[in-house]
């Protein structure tokens, strides 16, 4: 099959030469065709005659020249683009590599390989548009595998806890790998794809989602508890079920947010932008709401208020 196509090659560029051959040889007289025996006969004079003749050889010369200096161009833009095409084929061989590395490191028993990995897929999809998905939904895998809240199983934790533990070290101390992970998909380049990040069901209890872009995301049935999100990014997130008591969330951005059943007691939501909220069946209890903007919050008889009520509802 090889040899076959080899000979295909060969005969083709055999072809395509023959075929510049003969426009260089032939194009020209084509182009300045020689004086016939009649027009030379109306001239008077031999000079004259051989004059215009040797004009003619002149002009079909010139073009000639032309001819060679196109084809030439036309071969060094094709080898330009062939060795593009080869770059581009070298790069993506290098980012496939650096890809399977990557995430070989996520599966280590080493937290600071662990850290490699995450990082390196990081560059991969600032470099590579085509694989920001790809790296979104690894990285989101990994939190779920390595900070699983498994709510609804058999052994499954208490949802929300009795109590909350304030104890608990910050996510950074206590799961490295876990926070780092969150933060790069927190600060992720913008994707063209469709699908939302999906962290349902994920212990990220005292987090620090400060500024994180996590908008469109699913977080529900998640523990959020003690969570640092000032200033971050949640519009239309799914937050049904999620434990956010003692949360800092002020001045984040929640328009529309999914906050059905939610648990925000003590919850600092000052400044934030709650606008058309879904917070129906939402436990606001002793929640800070000075300044958040309630406009078009949906809610019911299940929805829990702090005392006092929110002048605006």
């Amino acid at each position: 099959m090889r040899r076959f196509l080899l000979w295909q090659v060969v005969l083709i560029g055999a072809g395509l030469l023959l075929t510049l051959l003969a426009a260089v040889v032939f194009l020209p007289r084509l182009v300045y065709s020689e004086l016939s025996t009649t027009d030379l006969r109306q001239i008077i004079g031999a000079d004259k005659r051989i004059e215009l003749q040797n004009a003619r050889y002149q002009l079909q010369s010139e073009f000639r020249g032309q001819l060679l200096q196109g084809f030439g161009g036309l071969f060094v833009l094709a080898g330009v683009a062939a060795a593009w095409q080869q770059i581009g084929v070298a790069r993506e061989g290098q980012i496939t590599d650096r890809f399977t590395r990557a995430t070989d490191q996520l599966g280590s028993d080493k937290l600071d390989v662990r850290l490699g990995g995450i990082y390196a897929l990081e560059r991969i999809a600032r470099n590579s548009p085509a694989d920001r998905w790809t790296v979104t939904v690894l990285l989101a895998a990994f939190v779920r595998d390595h900070a699983a809240w498994a709510v609804g199983s058999p052994d499954g934790p208490q949802h929300p806890t009795a109590a909350i533990d304030e104890r608990l070290p910050w996510l950074q101390s206590r799961a490295n790998d876990v926070q780092a992970a969150m933060t790069v998909l927190g600060r992720r380049p913008k994707s063209l794809e469709p699908w939302s990040l999906y962290l349902s069901r994920t212990d990220l209890r005292s987090a620090d989602l400060s500024r994180d872009h996590l908008s469109d995301a699913q977080i529900r049935h998640s523990n959020l508890a003690r969570a640092w999100l000032p200033d971050a990014f949640l519009e239309r997130t799914n937050l049904t079920d999620t434990d956010l008591r003692q949360a800092n969330l002020r001045h984040a951005h929640m328009a529309r947010a999914v906050l059905r059943g939610a648990q925000l007691q003590e919850a600092d939501l000052r400044g934030t932008d709650l606008h058309g909220a879904d917070l129906r069946g939402a436990n606001l209890w002793d929640a800070r709401l000075e300044g958040a903007d309630l406009t078009a919050v949906l809610t019911d008889e299940d929805t829990l208020w702090p005392e006092p009520r929110p002048p605006q509802l």
